[in-house]
Formats: structure tokens, C-alpha cells, sequence
């Protein structure tokens, strides 16, 4: 099937990490069977206690607008989304990219899978393009350990972009989340943004993230590990399914 690649590293960081300097390699998982799924382990798909704590918090920090605890999880954990709002070049130079991507396949379906970051640039390049009367394929998007829940980011896209809500080009969306994926905390995303004027909800589905560093620990946020979940598996094969 025809695949683009929406790459916006490069922007950001002038060389790739090279040999022993990259923690996170790619490697092939050495197990057999299917990677772990909260649908053998109930409790997985559970809030945790990091949830239900920023839940409390970012309804305080939205209600003032002002978000100390995001600031440091941006700052800190998630420095690329901090870098995004800092640095207008290359925010704007990330959203063209995914915008020519987008503008070469207006006429076809799409799907559209977004590990962090990207989803906030999806996001944002569809809820533009949108207002701007840009021609957009019929979208449908998986988003794999997204921040689009986090408090700071809420403020920022509605002032932008208006009242929160699943873009109209979008005719479906799915959202995976590891619940240990610091970038996931908050409430689900179904809660914060609204269906679209078609009726399209955002379908949450929690997963497990079993990706670890070659010293054995572990990086939920990892985007290798939410590409080899089941959950997106069967996220992708019912797209290849409908378009069959």
C-alpha cells in the first residue's frame, strides 16, 4: 500500500544520534505470540493514581490558566512539545510538511497514525486547513500516546483553533494510551473533544507499551512499542478492511 513517512526530527536536531549515544534503538522483541494487551490484564486499562491526581490539577490549571504542572512535564519529559510552542520556524516547518503529505492525497482516504507530538500537529493542520477551506482526504487517524490532554495544550489549541473537537476531515479516530505513558495522564480524550458535525467520536482504547531500552528498563512512551500493540494491529486492519 502507498506509505509517506511525515519526518520532523531533522527540524529540530541538526544530526541523528549515533552508535552507543542512541539509549533506544530499535530491536526485534525476543519473545513468541502476541505483545501484551490490558484485554488479559484488566487493571492495565485502569486510571492510575498519576491520572486521577493531574485530573484535579489541570481542571485548577485551566480554570486560571495557569499551568505549572504542565510547564514542567512540557519542560522536562516531553521537551519536543515545549520546543514546538517555543520555536514558531519550526513549528510552522512541521506542519508543512504534514500539510504537503496531505494536499498530494486529497483526493483518497488516509490513515493517519501520529505517535506524540505528531498528533498534536495532525491535529492542528487539519483543524487549519479546516478553517482555511484547504482540501483534506478523508482522514482516519490513530493517535498513539498523545498529549492532547494535557491542561497547557487545551489552553493553546483553543486559542488557536477555537472550541475543542474531532476535526471534520477526520471519519474516524482512534486513541491508543499506555496509562503508565506520563504524556497520556489527564482525562480520556473522548471527554474533551466533542464529536464533529458527522457525529465522529474519539474512540480511547488503552494498551500495553512493552517496549524496553537494551539495559532492560522501560519506555512507555516509546513509539516502537505502541506500533507493535494489538490494539493498532487491529486498528490498521479494519482501515485495510473498509478500503478492500
Amino acid at each position: 500500500m502507498p506509505f509517506s513517512f511525515v519526518y520532523w526530527a531533522d527540524l529540530r536536531y541538526p544530526e541523528p544520534l549515533a552508535g552507543g549515544l542512541n539509549r533506544e534503538p530499535y530491536s526485534a522483541d525476543p519473545g513468541t505470540g502476541p505483545f501484551p494487551s490490558p484485554a488479559d490484564d484488566p487493571e492495565q486499562a485502569e486510571p492510575t493514581l498519576t491520572d486521577r491526581i493531574y485530573r484535579g490539577l489541570a481542571h485548577l490549571e485551566e480554570a486560571t490558566g495557569f499551568t505549572p504542572v504542565d510547564g514542567l512535564i512540557l519542560e522536562y519529559r516531553l521537551d519536543d512539545l515545549w520546543g514546538y510552542y517555543e520555536d514558531a520556524v519550526f513549528r510552522n516547518a512541521a506542519r508543512a510538511r504534514l500539510r504537503e503529505a496531505l494536499a498530494e492525497a486529497a483526493d483518497r482516504t488516509v490513515l493517519i497514525a501520529a505517535h506524540s507530538m505528531g498528533g498534536l500537529i495532525a491535529y492542528d493542520v487539519l483543524r487549519a486547513a479546516e478553517r482555511d477551506g484547504t482540501p483534506l482526504p478523508r482522514c482516519t487517524l490513530v493517535t498513539l500516546g498523545s498529549p492532547l490532554g494535557l491542561a497547557e495544550l487545551k489552553l493553546k489549541l483553543a486559542a488557536e483553533h477555537g472550541d475543542l473537537c474531532v476535526p471534520e476531515a477526520v471519519t474516524a479516530w482512534t486513541n491508543l494510551m499506555d496509562r503508565q505513558d506520563i504524556a497520556t495522564v489527564g482525562d480520556d480524550l473522548a471527554a474533551i473533544y466533542p464529536p464533529n458535525a458527522a457525529g465522529v467520536r474519539i474512540r480511547d482504547v488503552p494498551v500495553i507499551n512493552a517496549y524496553r531500552r537494551q539495559d532492560g528498563t522501560e519506555n512507555r512512551h516509546k513509539s516502537y512499542g505502541y506500533l507493535r500493540t494489538p490494539e493498532f494491529s487491529e486498528a490498521l486492519a479494519a482501515f485495510l478492511a473498509a478500503e478492500a
